[in-house]
């Protein structure tokens, strides 16, 4: 027998209450249910070329909506075609909101071939659409220095019940990803949420782009998926020395994140993480428990730091 469910979930941008009907071994119950949004939005760019102003679509993409502006600028910086805080003149909103243009300063220079891809972007990928394998890469301006910061592992495990606590959609749909940015320390620095885990991370750096604070030396970047060869490389064209995930990172992810002298976390939970590269920046995890071993090169071996 269908019974009414009471109460109804909040709707805002990022969420919409459809009917459902929740089915157990006892019974079906129909109600609403609060889902994450997912709109396509599309990124406009408008620069010099040839000393006259050009118009031009770059992506449209899948994301939840909210915070479009920051999304806008934080893909363009991480593709690089956005440089700095310096040559972006303005971001609007066109039409009914399903479009966002970023509007270059007169004379910045753009390198247009870094603009090579496919009209559409998956919330899932966003790597997909880039129409050769050399448009994949994006150079890292901002290279971390070596051994900073020093993180206590400690501090690392308590980072993701701080992201999960300021999950606000998350909360109502189950249904987002986040990406965090954490001081040394662990004070939480900002947070995004969006369908999509690249979103979510363009989103946040966008933000801090616009805010005029890259490069974001010091800083933890933890991302509530897995960590993808893409999240390190915008984490590294942003300045960020250290990449948490989570989940489990790919093997082209550890390597780049091993060439460009960054540490990659994983499976940063349950009170344990392992360490794919850059383990100097946390010396707890460079003996082996129990042990007193040294660990050898991570070129060899990923290191697992549980809670003490």
């Amino acid at each position: 027998m269908l019974k009414p469910q009471d109460g109804t979930p909040a709707s805002g941008p990022a969420t919409a209450v459809i009917p459902v009907c929740r089915v157990s071994e006892k019974a079906a119950i129909p109600g609403p249910d609060a889902v994450a949004v997912e709109e396509p939005l599309e990124i406009r760019l408008a620069c010099d070329v040839g000393g006259r102003r050009v118009h031009r679509g770059v992506s449209v993409t899948m994301r939840t909506p909210g915070h479009d502006a920051e999304l806008a600028v934080g893909f363009l910086f991480t593709e690089g075609i956005v440089r700095d805080r310096a040559s972006v003149a303005g971001v609007r909103v066109c039409g009914s909101g399903h479009a966002v243009r970023v509007d270059l300063q007169a004379g910045a220079s753009v390198d247009l071939t870094r603009l090579e891809r496919h009209s559409y972007t998956a919330s899932s990928c966003g790597v997909c659409g880039k129409t050769s394998i050399a448009a994949i890469r994006v150079a890292a301006v901002h290279r971390p220095p070596p051994g900073e910061p020093v993180l206590d592992p400690a501090v690392v495990h308590r980072l993701p019940e701080k992201l999960r606590a300021a999950q606000t959609a998350f909360d109502r749909t189950g249904g987002l990803h986040a990406a965090a940015l954490f001081e040394a320390a662990g004070e939480l620095y900002g947070l995004r949420e969006d369908v999509g885990r690249h979103n979510a991370v363009d989103k946040l750096i966008g933000a801090q782009l616009l805010a005029d604070k890259l490069p974001l030396c010091g800083t933890v970047l933890l991302v509530s998926g897995r960590a993808s060869f893409e999240l390190v490389q915008k984490a590294a064209v942003a300045g960020v020395p250290v990449l948490a995930a989570v989940g489990a990172p790919s093997s082209l992810a550890v390597e780049l994140a091993r060439e460009l002298g960054m540490t990659l976390l994983g499976f940063v939970r349950d009170d344990r993480f392992n360490v794919y590269s850059g383990v100097g920046r946390v010396p707890d995890a460079t003996i082996f428990p129990h042990t007193g071993r040294a660990a050898p090169q991570l070129a060899e071996l990923a290191v697992r730091v549980p809670t003490s």
